[in-house]
């Protein structure tokens, strides 16, 4: 059988035009149009021909280029330069212009509030062309990593702990110092000693800066919260049963083609107040509002669930379930304590009453307990609803009408397939992200730039599905123009 070879000294040539480096159909057309399509004075980006000075390159090829790169999973600046010399897409879409990695990360860091309203506008191009019609919102959250170590966390007994280490470090390298021979000065073990004195005089200087900036940085619940001296914006988050310094990626998706209408980057370890606050940022970017909302266990909060309700937005939320020292029976549940509202009082399944005694701060609420502890005590179901020496209680919350109703409607079926859609709406993108174009860790540094990198993100995943939704880049550009 015959092998076929390449000859490196074949003569070719390369079409004279740049225009037709690639087809009619590439992809890079599409992204080409998407970007000129936007309105750069809305993300802030400047465009003057006749500025002084010397000569920068347009700002909408630059665009270009970080959206079609981070499409492909080329984020690194120093890859989008490599691909402007041996990539032909790339050099379609640049027009032949080659700024140095320098360049793109500077525009980059320079414009990172505008590339991070880059999704508003593509959510509402899409909206415009039919593909989201803003009426199921679902929402989700993924833990990223930050461009910075854990190890670089510090606390304040942290901070004590080294202070004393280094002043006896030093304590110790000083008595050395003195005990060396006056004929022994400015040799190598006199210079040596000199100069780790230097070193952790400079260790202490900066150890007493972090102490300092930590009194400024507190936290209600744990006092002085950690800082990271890499990234300071970045938090300590668990994933998995992992901790990490990184930060929690927010996608709210729409519920017709899976399209994302909105991604937010946070510094919290959890979603816990953060429905209210993306489905804000989803109808503003939509510029209408939603009339259902879901989201999983993770996101329960009634005081954020009461926002939503309040202006008449379904909220399809699972509770979740309460942590006891022990199974409780579904039937010796919450649920199955009746609520008196004019007594102000529980009534338990066997009809006994649990008064109010102190109200709970820590869950905004108020807890009821049985009024006489014998009764539990001496009661069929002693061991099964209860096992506490003053008998059993129960916690009202501050919404519970609200967590009731929620509850309740969460059991009907038409709810629950509502709510089954929610993997395959509102998880694939962040399998995109992380998986396809490389997305785990964050290259830039700061909640600025995160949020810039997320939002390119998110904007390379509607491209990419919207092209395969329309059929290709031929029928992209001809609704592009049409819409």
């Amino acid at each position: 059988m015959a092998y076929r070879y390449g000859n490196r000294t074949q003569v070719m040539l390369l079409p004279i035009s740049i225009e037709d480096y690639v087809g009619t159909e590439d992809p890079v057309r599409a992204y080409d149009a998407f970007v000129d399509a936007l309105d750069l004075s809305e993300l802030g980006i400047e465009v003057e021909e006749n500025q002084v000075g010397p000569p920068e390159y347009d700002p909408v090829s630059m665009l270009k280029l970080l959206v079609y790169g981070y499409s492909y999973g080329n984020r690194s600046s120093r890859k989008l330069e490599r691909a402007l010399y041996h990539n032909l897409s790339f050099i379609w879409l640049g027009g032949g212009i080659r700024p140095d990695h320098k360049t793109i990360s500077s525009f980059r860091r320079k414009h990172r509030k505008a590339l991070a309203k880059v999704l508003g506008q593509c959510a509402r191009m899409c909206l415009r062309l039919g593909l989201v019609d803003g009426n199921i919102l679902f929402v989700d959250g993924s833990k990223f990593r930050a461009n910075a170590s854990k190890e670089q966390t510090w606390d304040s007994p942290r901070c004590e702990e080294t202070l004393v280490e280094v002043d006896r470090r030093v304590e110790r390298l000083l008595e050395d110092i003195e005990t060396i021979d006056q004929q022994e000065e400015g040799q190598e073990s006199w210079v040596r000693m000199k100069e780790e004195l230097t070193e952790q005089q400079e260790l202490r200087r900066k150890v007493q800066e972090i102490a300092q900036t930590l009194k400024g940085r507190k936290n209600l619940k744990k006092g002085t919260a950690p800082l990271n001296v890499v990234d300071p914006d970045s938090a300590l988050i668990t994933r998995k049963g992992e901790t990490l310094q990184g930060y929690n990626g927010q996608i709210v998706c729409d519920g017709q083609q899976g399209l994302i209408v909105s991604a937010e980057v946070v510094n919290r370890p959890n979603d816990k107040q953060q429905l209210a606050t993306q489905i804000q940022q989803a109808e503003e970017n939509l510029g209408q509002r939603c009339a259902t909302v879901v989201a999983d266990a993770g996101y329960y909060s009634t005081q954020t669930a009461a926002q939503l309700v309040d202006q008449g937005t379904q909220v399809i939320l699972p509770t979740p379930k309460s942590a006891t020292a022990w199974d409780i029976p579904e039937s010796f549940g919450k649920a199955a304590f009746r609520y008196d509202a004019e007594q102000d009082c529980y009534r338990c399944p066997q009809g006994h009453r649990l008064r109010w005694i102190k109200q709970d701060h820590r869950r905004s609420g108020h807890v009821y307990t049985i009024e006489k502890a014998e009764v539990c005590r001496t009661c069929l179901h002693w061991g099964v609803c209860t096992q506490s020496k003053v008998g059993r209680s129960v916690v009202r919350l501050e919404q519970e009408e609200l967590r009731e109703t929620l509850r309740k409607q969460f059991e009907q079926p038409e709810i629950k397939k509502v709510f089954a859609r929610r993997k395959a709406v509102v998880e694939h993108p962040f399998g995109h992200l992380k998986r396809n174009l490389g997305m785990r860790t964050f290259l830039l540094r700061g909640l600025l730039g995160v949020k810039a990198e997320f939002a390119l993100g998110a904007t390379a995943f509607n491209l990419t599905r919207v092209l395969r939704l329309l059929g290709g880049t031929t029928p992209f550009l001809t609704v592009l123009r049409s819409g």
